[in-house]
């Protein structure tokens, strides 16, 4: 059992690396964003966003805050984001007028990212010292189901009374080896593409061209007319490629329905066609220069925010929270971007694909664990925590029954609303049945560390074989199988 919590706890601070690396520190989500370090695919997870950075929480100490009567039932929760402290004792507040029988003392404890998660496994290991409740960012989320049996609550009748109108696939994502649901997620994390119209519309383009791109090919074009209609200057590209990030490869899979982690059953698979196609036609966009490669790496840093402030690219796929770097980092660009469905590879499949997330988890050593997880599944998933979470953390929420809801998804005093040329949910009910779901399980820090310093590298900037760059990658990972 030493040797397995040694292995969890390097892995840890392993990912914690790999998610500074590959999201960022503005991944983060400081700020309005920063609510959920819901940041990036795997290795760029969500430290970033809803947790506060791609893999590094933004606090720096500990915070300790309690709201709720004295004789309220104490329940002590962890996370490592500030942002989701005061969510969480905002709903506890509304709980409590709501709930006069059920009275809560909620504690909230906010630790820097790798503090936190290394002091629940340990807590979980031994048996000894955990929360009532906790936060988990989705790169960290196998180390903690793992103690599943004896660690956390399932949280399957909880989650019942929201579940028909839920996105299945991001309950999904925070489920254990036997299929019971452990996380309260907060937000779908659906990739979505973003165009600055305003800069697309001086090129003699139209949102009726944007509407029209359904293929991937078709998105190409698209981009060659943009190119050409500014003259194809120096440093003006159509889009950007990440280096140090898996988003693209995890839209790829989603469309085809491929996962290369294998999940529970199965052994990780990185040769997938999906991955190829993806990394092939990126190449290719480097090599026609429609494309560059993202400065510092990735698209969710300083240096990619100022690149899209500079109008040196003006379209790209990245998650619904996105937008929140928009608010925070790139206010002068409200009025000029539009959202729409990411372009496929063949017409019928998905448009889109969950990435990041925080999933919020009861453990057993609570004493009133069906409480715990009564409330957290309400304040997430219930309408009036949904609301809290649009409106001020500006996450894209996983209750689908408010995304036909014009007061909610239509509210024109909403930043997220005013800020973009389209409301977001319109987009969002376009691809609600098709959002894909890419495991993240114990392999899942293997592939994404190597293909982060290694893989992409080898392919976009040495432009290495494709199909020779994943066979070095799928040896690596049957190392760690």
């Amino acid at each position: 059992m030493k040797k397995k919590l040694v292995s969890i706890l390097l892995t840890v601070a392993m990912t914690a690396t790999i998610l500074s690396g590959c999201g960022g520190a503005a991944g983060s989500d400081n700020g309005a964003a920063s609510a959920d370090a819901e940041g990036s695919s795997g290795a760029e997870s969500e430290a970033s966003t809803e947790d506060a950075g791609d893999g590094a929480s933004a606090e720096d100490e500990v915070v300790t805050d309690t709201i709720g009567p004295e004789d309220g039932t104490p329940l002590e929760l962890w996370t490592f984001v500030e942002l989701h402290g005061t969510f969480y004792r905002d709903m506890c507040e509304k709980w409590n007028k709501e709930n006069p029988d059920k009275q809560i003392r909620l504690t909230t404890v906010t630790y820097p990212y790798g503090d936190m998660h290394q002091k629940m496994i340990m807590s979980l290991q031994t048996g000894t010292g955990a929360p009532d409740i906790c936060d988990v960012e989705v790169g960290q989320f196998p180390n903690v189901v793992a103690y599943q049996s004896e660690g956390l609550v399932p949280l399957n009748d909880q989650i019942k009374p929201y579940e028909a109108t839920m996105v299945k696939s991001r309950l999904e994502t925070y489920s254990g080896e036997d299929g019971n649901y452990y996380g309260a997620p907060f937000h779908v994390g659906a990739t979505l593409m973003y165009y600055n119209l305003a800069a697309m519309e001086e090129a003699g383009l139209s949102q009726a061209d944007i509407d029209a791109v359904e293929t991937w090919d078709q998105w190409v074009a698209l981009g060659e007319k943009y190119l050409e209609g500014i003259g194809r200057p120096e440093g003006k590209y159509w889009t950007s490629v990440d280096t140090g990030g898996t988003d693209w490869m995890w839209l790829a899979m989603a469309e085809y329905g491929e996962d290369w982690t294998g999940g529970f059953e199965n052994p990780a698979n990185v040769q997938l066609n999906s991955v190829n196609k993806m990394l092939t036609m990126q190449q290719e966009w480097l090599k026609s220069g429609l494309a560059e490669i993202s400065p510092d790496g990735h698209i969710d840093l300083e240096a990619g925010f100022q690149n899209i402030l500079d109008h040196n690219i003006v379209s790209f796929p990245k998650a619904a929270w996105y937008m929140s770097r928009f608010l925070n980092y790139m206010p002068e660009e409200e009025g000029n971007w539009y959202l729409a469905p990411c372009p496929v590879f063949e017409k019928g499949q998905g448009h889109s694909v969950g990435i990041g997330g925080t999933g919020t988890v009861v453990t057993q050593q609570s004493e009133a664990g069906d409480l715990a997880a009564e409330f957290i599944c309400w304040a997430k998933m219930g309408e009036e925590g949904e609301k809290y979470i649009w409106e001020n953390l500006g996450f894209d929420v996983c209750n689908t029954a408010l995304w036909t809801d014009d007061a909610f998804a239509h509210d024109d005093s909403n930043p997220y609303n005013k800020f973009f040329r389209n409301y977001p949910y319109d987009v969002l009910n376009k691809v609600k049945d098709g959002i894909g779901k890419i495991s993240v399980v114990a392999i899942s820090p293997t592939i994404n560390e190597y293909f982060c310093t290694t893989t992409a590298n080898e392919v976009l900037e040495q432009n290495m074989d494709v199909s020779e760059a994943l066979q070095e990658l799928q040896d690596a990972v049957d190392l760690e199988q």
